[in-house]
């Protein structure tokens, strides 16, 4: 009975806090933009990601759940460990406001029991990995470019053919679908870092997996999403609400690819990475000598390291 709430514990704890840090990553650029208040922000990635994660979830539960390491090696014991050590991991994010991704502290975690137990899928390891690259890499490009060339060419066109008032309608509407397009991108990626390993060890099927991880993404991101979101949306540079647009739009479209795929991602770092992109198409390269940018980029190496060192030892202690 203790292990088993224990399990559902290590879920809960793990889920609000991917929901707490992803708040950010999904609303942040249109709360940056003054598109809404913090309430408005939470509220609709608490929906979203429950939406997100129900109905495409499936894939990247089934990665985390039984690629990394094979299913039948991960004991419920191993799983509990492995979600609450990335869970710590995010939480310290948390604490620190700053988004980490819970897509690498999920996989550093894994990897950590699976180094243990002497079983990884190292070419499903190099896959992931290379998408961790190619993601935020690839926002940073669109975003340089979408803030550098169509930004100041779209703004023209709209001051040539509508009203200030039709343009704010506009923008704010479009703000609205992309940043919840993100959410819904949110919870397909990142149900499955609080339930995956708990599915690959037998414990809940992968719908009640599904369930149970986007209702408590939902849950983070109402009780602690405005602490990181200040952090993304005011604290790397200033964004109007057509670069938010931008921004969402790109890492929207870049996670649900990598969701339809069954890759897990780091929607904490493809979102920072798009508000640098357009940053730096503003402001020149000034944003990355930013500190905030410089405290980001160190949790997003951090973490998955402390996920898989608390990881390993905690199987050392309780084998």
């Amino acid at each position: 009975m203790i292990i088993v709430l224990a399990a559902i514990a290590s879920a809960i704890f793990m889920g609000i806090n991917i929901g707490g840090n992803n708040a950010a990553a999904s609303m942040g650029a249109a709360y940056g933009a003054k598109a809404g208040t913090k309430k408005q922000a939470v509220t609709l990635i608490a929906i979203f990601s429950l939406l997100g994660a129900v109905i495409s979830g499936g894939d990247v539960i089934e990665t985390l759940g039984k690629g990394i390491v094979p299913g039948n090696t991960i004991t419920l014991t191993a799983a509990i460990i492995a979600i609450t050590a990335a869970a710590l991991s995010i939480f310290i994010g948390n604490v620190l406001k700053v988004p980490v991704s819970a897509s690498q502290s999920a996989v550093g975690a894994i990897i950590g029991i699976g180094i243990f137990f002497r079983v990884l899928d190292t070419q499903l390891i190099t896959q992931i990995a290379s998408w961790w690259v190619v993601t935020p890499t690839l926002a940073f490009i669109l975003a340089y470019l979408s803030g550098k060339y169509i930004h100041p060419k779209l703004l023209l066109w709209l001051i040539d053919h509508e009203s200030e008032t039709q343009i704010r309608n506009t923008i704010a509407r479009l703000l609205t679908v992309t940043g919840c397009y993100v959410a819904y991108s949110a919870g397909a990626n990142n149900a499955a870092n609080a339930v995956g390993p708990l599915v690959g060890a037998g414990f809940i099927d992968q719908t009640t997996g599904t369930i149970m991880g986007g209702i408590a993404l939902g849950v983070g991101a109402m009780l602690i999403g405005g602490r990181v979101l200040q952090t993304i949306g005011t604290e790397i540079t200033e964004l109007c609400t057509i670069r938010a647009v931008f921004i969402e739009a790109i890492a929207a479209i870049i996670v649900h690819v990598a969701s339809y795929s069954g890759i897990p991602v780091a929607l904490g770092q493809i979102v920072p990475a798009a508000v640098i992109g357009i940053g730096c198409a503003n402001e020149g390269i000034n944003t990355i000598r930013n500190g905030t940018v410089k405290r980001i980029v160190v949790m997003w190496v951090a973490s998955p390291l402390i996920a898989g060192l608390i990881a390993y030892s905690a199987m050392r202690v309780v084998s």
